[in-house]
């Protein structure tokens, strides 16, 4: 019970020093890309820097102690930082400390619904949100989190805004303010960061610009030719302290907290679930995924971080380089510790525009184009989804954006269980077989006083009537010849009272016109609720069979059912027989 809640209990029984050696360079690895990706990550949050240096502290050390991915990084990422940004931001905060204050309870608020889900074991949820909407939503942050960080790269000052047209148009506002120095130094920080990628993804190029940057501004007076800096970064590892419980926002900040919170863990599972394919020595648990990343989350509200989550790019990073444990996290956080402790003086004259660069090229390789034309392609419903959550995104904000995608995504569902695929059968000619005509024209031989077809879904008050309307269309098409009504419910999982109801009505009009209504293939569930509706009794004992050949063979030989096919026909848990 204990190891359940506390993973690391299983894995720290048996480490030792082959373990050692992987989790250590992995999670120095981890470190220093953590360094440069935490400070722009915070930027993203409209945090100051050195709270993305927090987010990568106290959360990776309690995520190595209570996760079961023993890979996944956790820590600040892009994604969750411009939800946090656009969310807050919609508030008009006065001031950066009632800022960081609403964005500190806003992170516990995130933590507590992560670790509530996770408790009453809620870890479906997450297959609310589908990968069209996920794809639609990320592209689209990504492209206004690369236009947001524009104003780094300009030297201008760009108003935020979560609505495209908006942003774009305080961009061009901005035009004739441009510092051709900050320019530069962020096209010059994009071309060696894309060259570098292509030499090898292994070197840390975000800490080499950062570095490089640092460099420049002290040996060339950068400063004092209008390109922005970091500043001072206080020193030490962040205090305990105690989120302000902000109950008049609360209303305000829940629809953000639970996005957040579903996105958040929707993209950690993800990853750990990728990376976990490649390691059969331990199993992923969803709800503990989610308790996890919601004490991590709690955690780093009461040391000074905004909310954090699974990262990809540190994830494959860390497993790349040999992590065999959490303790790889502990290492890397330990790398953060230190340089929080030592190194935030050398960060004084990081300038803004290298941080710019290192977001856009981070955030626009998110941007999927392989994934939308696959679903033009084949599947054009979904793509359609897509569009329109990256459109809502883009034009009508982020939050509303993914809830909407996620709504359109349902209704997308609603309409696919309301009007599921029908096929008429007939007996593929020779065999016992029996296939949809329309797949099979030549090869099936059809009577003409036998309708066979099959439901493929379950039956229910939001699909009866399409069921009704479809079936009394083909006994239409039959005419009169038609004697027998063969559905085939092997696919019916579930019949509900509604649908239930509808199926008696049906079975009795069949009977007056003289046309017996025979079932076969029903499955136990299914059978139960024949049994525990009545609906045994209208159909007829006689008319289930185990079979589509069987049920044929007696209407066309009058050949009766075997003792075992009687049996299995009609066995239910209520009545077994």
């Amino acid at each position: 019970m204990l190891k359940r809640f506390f993973p690391f209990l299983s894995w720290m029984t048996t480490y030792n020093r082959s373990h050692l050696y992987g989790d250590l360079i992995a999670g120095v690895t981890v470190g220093v890309m953590l360094v440069p990706q935490g400070m722009a990550y915070a930027m993203i949050a409209g945090m100051p820097p050195i709270y993305g240096l927090y987010a990568a502290l106290v959360p990776q050390v309690v995520y190595a102690l209570t996760g079961t991915s023993r890979q996944l990084g956790v820590g600040p990422v892009a994604m969750d930082s411009l939800l946090v940004a656009a969310g807050v931001g919609a508030l008009q905060l006065t001031g950066i400390e009632s800022y960081i204050a609403t964005v500190l309870f806003l992170t516990l608020l995130i933590g507590s619904i992560q670790l509530l889900l996770g408790l009453l074991k809620m870890g479906f949820f997450v297959n609310f949100l589908s990968k069209p909407v996920i794809s639609g939503f990320t592209s689209a942050a990504a492209i206004l989190i690369g236009l947001g960080q524009l104003k780094h790269i300009l030297g201008t000052d760009v108003a935020q805004s979560s609505k495209i047209h908006v942003l774009v148009g305080n961009i061009f506002e901005s035009l004739g303010q441009i510092n051709p120095y900050a320019l530069a130094l962020g096209v010059v920080a994009i071309i060696f960061i894309l060259g570098m990628n292509k030499i090898s993804k292994k070197i840390p190029t975000p800490l080499l610009v950062i570095i490089l940057g640092i460099l420049a501004v002290f040996f060339f007076g950068l400063e004092s030719k209008g390109i922005g800096v970091v500043g001072e970064i206080p020193s030490g590892l962040p205090s305990f302290q105690v989120p302000e419980i902000q109950m008049d926002r609360l209303g305000q900040l829940l629809p953000i907290a639970i996005t957040v919170a579903l996105f958040g863990f929707m993209e950690s599972i993800s990853i750990a679930k990728t990376v976990e394919e490649k390691h059969p020595e331990y199993e992923l648990d969803a709800n503990q995924e989610l308790r996890a990343l919601g004490m991590s989350n709690i955690a780093a509200s009461f040391f000074q971080s905004f909310s954090v989550s699974g990262s990809f790019s540190r994830t494959a990073v860390n497993d790349q380089f040999g992590a065999k444990t959490g303790m790889a996290l502990i290492f890397s956080a330990l790398l953060i510790a230190g340089t929080l402790l030592f190194l935030t003086p050398l960060f004084h004259n990081l300038p803004t525009a290298a941080l710019g660069a290192i977001i856009i090229v981070s955030v626009f390789g998110l941007i999927d184009l392989t994934y939308p034309i696959m679903l033009w392609k084949n599947r054009k419903d979904e793509f359609l989804l897509l569009a329109a959550t990256f459109l809502m995104t883009l034009s009508i904000g982020l939050i509303e954006g993914i809830l909407l995608g996620v709504l359109l995504s349902l209704m997308l569902l609603v309409y696919r269980i309301s009007n599921p695929h029908i096929a008429v059968l007939g007996r593929i000619k020779g065999t016992d077989y029996f296939k949809n005509v329309s797949r099979f024209p030549e090869e099936v031989q059809v009577d003409d006083d036998k309708l066979i077809i099959r439901f493929d879904a379950q039956l229910y008050f939001g699909n009866k009537d399409y069921f009704k309307k479809e079936l009394y269309k083909q006994i239409q098409k039959k005419g009169p010849t038609l004697k027998y009504v063969i559905l085939n419910a092997e696919a019916i999982n579930y019949i509900d009272s509604s649908a239930a109801v509808m199926l008696e009505r049906i079975v009795n009009d069949l009977k007056e016109k003289g046309i017996q209504f025979i079932i076969t293939g029903a499955i136990g569930p299914t059978r139960d609720i024949f049994h525990n509706s009545g609906l045994i009794d209208c159909i007829g004992r006689q008319n289930l069979f185990v079979q589509t050949f069987e049920a044929v063979d007696y209407c066309t030989n009058q050949k009766g059912r075997s003792e075992i096919q009687e049996r299995i026909s009609l066995q239910s848990k209520t009545k077994s027989l």
